[in-house]
């Protein structure tokens, strides 16, 4: 009986020790703050993806941010219709997606100072009959949800009349197949798409300028705090311009 006592408190001994050993990768404290940016990566050259990699203006800067923070970046990627819901629940720490200040936005998150100046063209295939902003009434438009080219052109056009894609991507392949007969979208996104794909130009008509800003949750203000100082440092040494030159040619 003793050894058959010694055996069981040996074994539990031994499961003891196990479960104790294993205990530390469970607790281990995390000495790198972590810190995580909404994203749709499928804007280029604002954020996109070469293999797993994360590239991009918004990234770059992103990752200066972070470090002056003290912490690590990690990158969420999804739709961009769902970046402000994920930063109101607290699912990503702010969102970073070449994304527009609008009164309407405003209303769901706080708004970092602007980093950046973004403008909204039309994309439209060569020999169009489409010449101007005129000429997109009673055209089929194409757009990204949610960005502000959907949301402004719905405005302007009718809802109708404008057809949403998940991704910009995906409404040059509409353009380009005959299911719309214009693009809205980002100058940058859109200077990549046509030089991606032969047939499409972009008219000299701006549709709208507006400010790229960072969202961050309405409750978070030390964050909020802390971000816009950093900004103001990267935008008072230059980083921020070195950035957006790596990806963004002077004309």
């Amino acid at each position: 009986m003793k050894k058959v006592l010694s055996l069981i408190l040996a074994a539990a001994l031994i499961l003891c020790f196990a479960a104790c050993s294993q205990q530390p990768a469970v607790e281990k404290p995390d000495n790198a703050t972590v810190i995580k940016m909404g994203t749709n990566a499928a804007f280029p050259p604002y954020e996109f993806k070469e293999g797993e990699a994360f590239k991009g203006i918004d990234v770059d800067i992103a990752t200066e941010i972070a470090k002056e923070l003290g912490a690590e970046l990690e990158v969420v990627d999804m739709e961009f219709d769902s970046i402000i819901t994920s930063v109101q629940k607290g699912e990503v720490d702010f969102g970073m997606a070449g994304m527009t200040v609008t009164d309407e936005r405003k209303l769901e998150v706080n708004f970092t100072s602007s980093y950046a100046t973004g403008v909204q063209v039309v994309i439209v295939p060569e020999g169009s009959d489409i010449k101007s902003l005129d000429d997109l009434e009673g055209k089929k438009i194409g757009t990204q949800l949610g960005t502000t080219g959907d949301i402004y052109s719905k405005d302007d056009y009718g809802e109708e009349n404008v057809v949403s894609y998940s991704k910009g991507a995906d409404a040059i392949i509409a353009l380009k197949g005959g299911d719309v007969d214009a693009v809205i979208i980002d100058n940058e996104p859109a200077k990549a798409f046509v030089a991606q794909n032969e047939g499409l130009e972009i008219l000299e008509t701006e549709y709208a300028i507006e400010d790229y800003a960072i969202a961050v949750k309405k409750e978070n203000t030390d964050l909020l705090d802390k971000i816009n100082a950093a900004l103001e440092k990267l935008t008072a040494d230059g980083t921020i311009d070195r950035i957006i030159a790596n990806y963004i040619s002077a004309e």
